[in-house]
């Protein structure tokens, strides 16, 4: 059994004879490769120029990087030939420090058939550099050699791409954590155009639980279902949490569900279409406030849209979700004409009775069925849904309590519209039927 030997460089390696029993290779032969190792990579690089068309059109820095690893892949070939050693050392012998250059400058396709040029022309070179006796020996040692040259190729880009992909995941992460925190710079704006992102409207977060173990299958799931769905999307995960940050939603009605089956078990919340990836923080802080208020309603549908809790949300604390009921349903519903406000409270306040509510205010049934009508006109809100109507009823209590409901508040956007053209329409049969009696009335 042949003993393990070093190879250049005083690293040890074990000897792998081409077969077992094949004599050494002839010493003649031998100092004949050495001798005309600049002859083969003369016509090495003749024959690049004239198969290869992208050869040609390489920068000549790139041409001279490409011309050095086969100059240094003959040179190799020749001391494998007399001591044929493992791959490790072909890796580093040939391609040395040019792992970097070469996957930036040529495809792993490309690398191939640059092999397979030296290859041929090594072959071709047989008759003149052994003689008959040792000629088929010395094409199976090229064969041999151009596998594991091929093989060492194969993992130069294999490690250069596990490199760009831990990159791009860390880079990934660092754009997720800043639209989480609110970050608008310049430095944000040059990490989403390196990550690839592309779309300009329809941006928003949807946030939930992490599966138990996301692997890189699930995220690979994760993408190429999402992919289908919405133009661009970032993926975070933030200990048991799972944040998406969606570009370009498709049919965002049945998008969202079919989204939401990734997560985790518990609540998924999305946040308000933002119409910049710079401007999404606020769909993300909208999201996170409502999937810590949702336990408080546990018939919630999953996903949930944040402005569907904002009851549950002002309850929790949240500033943000009181100033959006008064912003865009109080504020409206005080402005408007014909009473609404005065009846829908009424309405609320009387067990939801058309005609408790018209006897109290002294008008004919028909005017109350009219102004809830105007109610879900001016903010998008149905008071003959019940859960509707806990909104709308959480509305007057928080503008009934704000110091100056009818004043704008300060950087504050119009005050119609709810914004809730963004949530899917409710499929379900109450919620359909429920609608459906405010056109009957």
């Amino acid at each position: 059994m042949p003993q393990p030997e070093e190879a250049p460089g005083g690293a040890p390696s074990a000897v792998w004879p081409m077969n077992a029993g094949t004599a050494p290779p002839d010493p003649a032969t031998v100092e004949k490769l050495r001798a005309t190792i600049g002859s083969l990579s003369t016509a090495t690089l003749r024959q690049l120029d004239a198969d290869l068309p992208w050869y040609r059109g390489l920068r000549p820095d790139e041409r001279s990087a490409l011309g050095m690893v086969a100059q240094k892949g003959i040179a190799s070939f020749v001391n494998w030939y007399q001591k044929p050693v493992s791959p490790a050392w072909v890796l580093s012998d040939v391609f040395g420090t040019a792992p970097t250059e070469l996957t930036r400058s040529i495809s792993l396709q490309k690398a191939l058939q640059l092999i397979r040029v030296v290859v041929q022309v090594v072959e071709d070179h047989v008759p003149f550099l052994a003689p008959a006796a040792d000629q088929g020996a010395l094409r199976e040692a090229v064969l041999r050699y151009s596998r594991e040259v091929a093989f060492a190729a194969a993992d130069v880009y294999a490690r250069a791409a596990e490199t760009r992909g831990s990159w791009d995941t860390r880079l990934e992460a660092l754009v997720v954590d800043a639209i989480l925190r609110g970050e608008s710079s310049d430095a944000l704006r040059s990490r989403i155009a390196a990550v690839g992102w592309k779309s300009q409207a329809r941006i928003a977060v949807m946030v939930g639980s992490a599966p138990p173990e996301p692997n890189a299958g699930f995220l690979n799931e994760l993408r190429r279902v999402t992919g289908r769905l919405a133009e661009d999307v970032l993926v975070g995960i933030q200990g048991e949490r799972l944040i998406l940050v969606l570009g370009g939603v498709r049919d965002a009605p049945n998008a969202y569900p079919r989204i939401s089956e990734l997560f985790g078990d518990g609540a998924v919340v999305y946040g308000p279409e933002a119409a910049s990836l710079v401007a999404a923080s606020s769909s993300a802080q909208a999201a996170f406030a409502g999937l810590t208020a949702a336990r408080a309603w546990p018939g919630a549908p999953r996903p949930v849209c944040s402005e569907d809790l904002w009851p549950e949300r002002v309850m929790s604390g949240d500033d943000t979700a009181r100033r959006a009921l008064v912003r865009s349903i109080y504020r409206p519903l005080l402005t408007a004409s014909n009473g609404l406000e005065q009846t829908l409270s009424a309405y609320l306040t009387l067990g939801h009775s058309l005609e408790a509510t018209s006897r109290a205010l002294f008008v004919h049934a028909n005017t109350v069925r009219y102004r809830l009508r105007r109610v879900c006109d001016v903010t998008g809100w149905d008071p003959l849904i019940p859960r509707e109507a806990y909104v709308l009823q959480t509305a007057l209590v928080v503008g009934r309590l704000a110091a100056n409901p009818a004043a704008p508040a300060p950087g504050a956007g119009p005050a119609s519209g709810s914004g809730r053209a963004n949530r899917p329409v409710p499929t379900d049969k109450a919620a359909s039927a429920a609608g459906g009696r405010l056109d009957s009335l």
